[in-house]
């Protein structure tokens, strides 16, 4: 099976629980949401069947493998997922949980919602949300146990005051910035 892929590159993780660790990144393409303030360019580049893909991995040192997107649960990525473990790689899965039960055996997930509409992981890891200054309420009541909000960066601003604000009046959320942006890397 061939999966449809924007990018694989090798970079530090800038978000969430693992913020700082060296990680290789798996980017699907394609997305079922059209977020005004997605940054993400999810174009197909490649048509990669797992064998390609490890071997465009091995190249690198870390054995921290990042599948994101676009949405990677669009796609069936259990077969990549196994073959990385094969490669004795710890994966994580980022999603934004619109297809989340197509999502087996990965060792983290991080739940990233969009809106309030959809069905709750309960298997995932972590949860973050960009914080756009929306009603929170009905996360506070399906909270994991690594919760995060990240200010929404729109036209080059983001919130970060806002957010801010919000976790102090609320602790049971912990803040995540874009450090890949605030260190100008890929």
């Amino acid at each position: 099976m061939k999966h449809p892929i924007n990018e694989i590159f090798y970079s530090i993780q800038g978000e969430g629980y693992w913020t700082g660790i060296p990680a290789v990144f798996i980017r699907f393409a394609g997305c079922n949401l059209r977020c005004s303030f997605c940054d993400t360019d999810f174009s197909l580049n490649y048509k990669l069947d797992s064998k390609n893909i490890l071997n465009r991995i091995k190249k690198y040192p870390s054995d921290d493998i990042v599948i994101t997107g676009g949405e990677p649960s669009l796609h069936d990525i259990n077969n990549l997922i196994d073959a990385l473990h094969h490669e004795n790689k710890f994966v994580q899965v980022e999603t934004n949980g619109y297809n989340y039960q197509n999502i087996r055996n990965a060792d983290w997930i991080t739940f990233s919602p969009k809106d309030n509409d959809l069905k709750i992981i309960h298997y995932a890891d972590e949860l973050k949300i960009i914080y756009t200054g929306q009603d929170l309420t009905f996360w506070e009541g399906n909270l994991y146990s690594h919760n995060y909000l990240q200010p929404c960066e729109m036209h080059g601003k983001m919130n970060i005051k806002q957010t801010i604000n919000y976790i102090k009046k609320n602790p049971t959320w912990r803040l995540s910035l874009q450090c890949q942006k605030l260190i100008k890397i890929k």
